[in-house]
């Protein structure tokens, strides 16, 4: 159980909890521990946590945490319950609500809900002699459970918005990524903005989006800060001067982040979704045909190549497939550089690493990555020096 005084905890998606650990030490300057799909971090003040769910792409809840704990039943969290003093948040005139995630347990979240909510309404009539007003629609405060396992966190949800989605995702394409796990393929590629990247299946836009959200600190939740949890917490927060201080600091050049699709449908969604996003002049989008790939940059000329490709389904032609994957690495091993690196995400990895042998790329890192129940494979390829 954590002792400090101020605490916070990230819930992240199974398998880029290294990724969130990163990003929170880069955002607010804290250490991290990682724990399967949380992350915890001890934080300086509250505007920490403001400050990852404003600009945070890795993470799903942010949380002011109270208490982790491994537990087998509801009374072990009503324990837990009885023991935190709820008063900085829950004051008289505050409204509250509990809401849950539970992931591989048995309990079930709407129990968890109902009893957490009498426990903390029970603990305060007890301390403060004061009861409490729930409101399930918008409260002003929410205390988060979230279970995983035998593993129980318990906190302030600071967001209280669920932040692997994002509000630039009005045009979808079947195959479409969650950001987090887009921006998480961004970083395990290690860009920096003056790098060219490449995405040349490039969908509904999300890789190339979260590349220049994350490269031109443009943040995540600019267009949902009104929405954010923690406006209506009392904070001694000045948050006009909080959100004009980060604000300030976004760099807004243009950065050499290109992507292509060979659909005219899904190159016009990634369009609109980067102009939702607010990031729109920072790249540049186009039609292209993954087979004239090598036309569009001269050799060695191209640092990270990052891309969801083509999959073979029921609903695909094998063949049409297959070419696209030899021309991926074959046109890869022209146009980049010495250092350069191909990552790609797959849900099955089928046949595409015979094609990457096939040029003499060799496997860097692979990592499972969970979006929601479904797992996806993350593969960084590197030149085979011959």
């Amino acid at each position: 159980m954590m002792t400090n005084s101020l605490n916070g905890a990230a819930i992240v998606s199974k398998g880029i909890e290294d990724i969130a650990a990163l990003e929170i030490k880069e955002l607010i300057g804290a250490e991290a521990s990682t724990h399967e799909t949380c992350v915890l971090f001890g934080i300086k003040d509250y505007a920490d946590l403001c400050l990852l769910c404003y600009k945070g792409q890795s993470v799903n809840k942010i949380l002011f945490l109270f208490r982790n704990f491994n537990f087998k039943d509801i009374k072990d969290i009503k324990k837990e319950v009885d023991s935190i003093d709820f008063s900085f948040w829950l004051k008289e005139n505050k409204t509250f609500r509990v809401s849950s995630k539970v992931i591989e347990s048995e309990f079930d979240s709407q129990e968890i809900n109902t009893e957490v909510g009498l426990f903390v309404i029970d603990s305060i009539q007890k301390k403060k002699n004061y009861r409490l007003q729930v409101n399930l629609d918008n409260p002003d405060v929410i205390i988060f459970v979230y279970v995983y396992k035998d593993n129980c966190y318990l906190g302030i949800d600071f967001a209280g918005l669920s932040l692997h989605k994002r509000s630039y995702k009005i045009f979808n394409h079947p195959r479409s990524l969650r950001g987090t796990i887009a921006y998480s393929m961004v970083r395990m590629a290690e860009v920096d903005n003056k790098e060219v990247l490449v995405d040349p299946f490039c969908g509904a836009g999300e890789i190339p989006i979260e590349a220049a959200l994350f490269l031109s600190g443009f943040p995540i939740n600019y267009f949902n800060k009104e929405k954010l949890a923690f406006l209506k917490l009392e904070l001694a927060i000045d948050y006009g001067d909080f959100f004009k201080t980060i604000d300030s600091k976004v760099n807004m050049k243009k950065l050499h982040i290109i992507g292509y699709d060979d659909q005219w449908l899904y190159l016009n969604n990634a369009k609109k979704n980067s102009k939702i996003a607010g990031i729109n002049k920072l790249m540049s989008l186009s039609r292209l045909e993954s087979e004239w790939l090598d036309t569009k940059f001269e050799k060695d000329s191209v640092d990270k190549i990052i891309t969801q490709p083509p999959a073979i389904t029921n609903h695909s032609n094998p063949k049409d497939i297959r070419k696209r994957y030899d021309e991926l690495f074959y046109h890869a091993e022209f146009v980049l550089n010495e250092k350069g690196l191909v990552v790609v995400i797959l849900r099955k990895k089928g046949e595409l690493l015979k094609y990457a042998e096939k040029y003499n790329f060799r496997i860097k890192e692979e990592r499972e990555v969970y979006s929601g129940k479904e797992i996806l494979t993350i593969i960084v390829f590197g030149k085979q020096q011959i």
